[in-house]
């Protein structure tokens, strides 16, 4: 099969499409013939040798894919056939052909949705659902503040506070990025190269804070974080693109505000964990991609493929993308289904 491969850590330049053996289904597990794939931000971090796949899984670069199931490994407790439609989480494996992933990973594609458009949903959704529902526990009513809120993970959490009848506040770097923020249902967006969001947040709430804030930015925003956190508020952290150094009184004034600190990664988890995750998404939130009334959608900001592969990490890298970046591995033209 094809896949992306890296020989040396580095620039985009690195991504070379060869030729390598197609996996084969262990027990419980089933192999997709992968139809498209996401990019991801830890994808880049794998790329320059800085985020490896954990002990025992694929060194090929990809945390999602949406495809057709082509072969049924031994053991299987689901009810999968070849040809149905899924769409999977990963620890890694899908810039390629195929992939061979656990059955409890697998979630059917609402019929809907286009196979690109579900590449779209894995990583993020189920990231900002695990960061919503199982760290901070997000209740109704309460004020959700989520930076790069026109990220793959910020649109999909905006959508999801307002699933979980919370209030989706954002920051974001252009007045384009905070438009479709809004148009998903943020209540209010901040840029954050312009004002303070901070202010904004306070100004917002009339001085009592978000209750939630999902973070992937880090060191930088520790203060303005701090200052827009409510009391008894719960500071999600999931990223560091903002730097993982913090100089100051970061314990002190969290300490005042009685607020908490989480810290959550996803790639990392158990089998059993990712299953769990899986489980209640698709009971919860995949419901809400389907029927006439679907009030879910995953957002793409372009496409490209396989052979495209260095371009579409470029764009990312260069923060241009609003939503997900969709690798075509079979051109949709070509697409049987």
């Amino acid at each position: 099969m094809r896949a992306v491969c890296v020989d040396v850590p580095g620039g985009p330049e690195n991504l070379l499409l060869r030729t390598v053996p197609r996996p084969q289904p262990k027990g419980g597990e089933v192999l997709i013939k992968v139809h498209a794939t996401a990019l991801n931000r830890a994808d880049l971090l794998q790329r320059r040798g800085l985020y490896p796949p954990p002990p025992g899984e694929s060194d090929i670069i990809g945390l999602e894919v949406a495809g057709t199931v082509d072969t049924l490994g031994p053991g299987l407790k689901g009810g999968w056939r070849p040809d149905d439609r899924v769409m999977a989480l990963l620890s890694g494996g899908g810039y390629a052909e195929y992939v061979s992933v656990p059955e409890e990973l697998l979630m059917p594609i609402p019929p809907n949705l286009t196979l690109c458009q579900a590449a779209a949903i894995p990583e993020a959704w189920l990231t900002a659902f695990q960061l919503l529902i199982f760290i901070a526990q997000v209740k109704e009513g309460e004020v959700v503040l989520v930076h790069a809120g026109a990220s793959g993970v910020g649109t999909a959490a905006v959508q999801l506070v307002r699933l979980f009848d919370a209030v989706p506040v954002v920051t974001a770097g252009s007045p384009e990025k905070l438009k479709m923020a809004e148009s998903l249902g943020a209540a209010a967006g901040f840029n954050y190269k312009e004002e303070s969001f901070a202010q904004a947040v306070h100004d917002f709430t009339a001085g009592k804070g978000a209750n939630v804030i999902l973070d992937c930015i880090g060191g930088c925003n520790w203060e303005q974080n701090v200052s827009s956190l409510a009391t008894d508020g719960r500071w999600v952290l999931y990223g560091t693109m903002g730097g993982r150094a913090v100089e100051g009184d970061l314990l002190g004034k969290l300490l005042s505000k009685r607020g908490h600190l989480l810290c959550s990664l996803l790639r990392s988890r158990s089998l059993q964990y990712k299953a769990d995750l899986v489980k209640a998404f698709s009971h919860r939130a995949l419901p809400g991609f389907s029927g006439q009334r679907a009030s879910l959608r995953p957002v793409i900001d372009s496409t490209f493929s396989m052979e495209d592969i260095a371009e579409a990490h470029r764009h990312m890298e260069a923060n241009k993308n609003t939503g997900k970046i969709v690798i075509n591995v079979i051109p949709p033209n070509q697409e049987t289904q």
